[in-house]
């Protein structure tokens, strides 16, 4: 089987599991070097040994302002190189938005939007340097359609798409792409929080994806020819009706 992103390194944010934990497998599978950036230290160790030295485990808080800052010199240290982001880390806020509480709103606006953006603005420049590098982030079919039973957590994936379109503009010309994947509904902890009636009826008509469906869609970007972006790829389970 070819190795297409052999050489390359990847940096996979929210790697421990889920989305995160996928991409990390399908690229590995291409032939990278994947560094593994989570909170949950245990995990990525049991990863690590499963998948040997092309695992690269980097613990960071990435709600923690001066942790998240270390991100790229710490790749860099670890791996020598960075030619991969796939910005993935999130959470969820759903429901109505009279009952959601205005602490988890934060922190989710927090980690969905201000970290994205400056994982993304802190790898630009050594990107810029090398004149390649290719950026993905996992948004949301809610990114494209106005949810009515998650305002907070679909006003984060539109402010990310919106992200997404800017910054591929500015940066196209010193060989960067910039992408996102918006999937519907994937099988993960994060549907823990979908409310129940919701999560029941997709689960009851067959209309969920698997994370590995996500990651090899991720892979398939980052293997076109270089003369070609996918800027944003919408996937859903055939079943899913919003």
């Amino acid at each position: 089987m070819a190795k297409e992103l052999e050489g390359k390194v990847a940096v996979v944010t929210g790697a421990a599991s889920g989305i995160g934990l996928a991409s990390t497998e399908a690229m590995l599978a291409a032939g990278a070097r994947v560094v593994m950036v989570d909170r949950d230290d245990a995990a990525l160790q049991v990863h690590r040994g499963r998948h040997g030295d092309a695992v690269i485990p980097l613990v960071i808080d990435l709600l923690d302002a001066k942790d998240c800052a270390t991100l790229l010199p710490r790749v860099l240290e670890l791996a020598g190189q960075l030619d991969i982001l796939h910005a993935n880390a999130g959470t969820y806020v759903g429901g109505d938005l009279v009952d959601s509480d205005t602490a988890a709103i934060d922190r989710m606006l927090n980690l969905n939007v201000n970290v994205v953006m400056k994982n993304v603005h802190d790898v630009l420049p050594h990107m810029i340097a090398r004149k390649t590098g290719d950026i993905i982030v996992t948004s949301s079919l809610a990114a494209h359609f106005p949810t009515p039973w998650e305002p907070v957590y679909a006003s984060s994936k539109w402010a990310i798409n919106c992200f997404v379109q800017t910054v591929r503009r500015q940066v196209f010309k010193h060989g960067i792409r910039v992408g996102s994947i918006s999937p519907g509904p994937v099988i993960s902890a994060l549907l823990a929080d979908w409310p129940a009636e919701k999560l029941a009826e997709a689960k009851a008509s067959g209309s969920l994806l698997e994370a590995s469906e996500v990651a090899e869609v991720v892979k398939f970007m980052l293997t076109r020819p270089r003369g070609m972006t996918i800027r944003d790829v919408v996937m859903m389970p055939t079943n899913f009706d919003l």
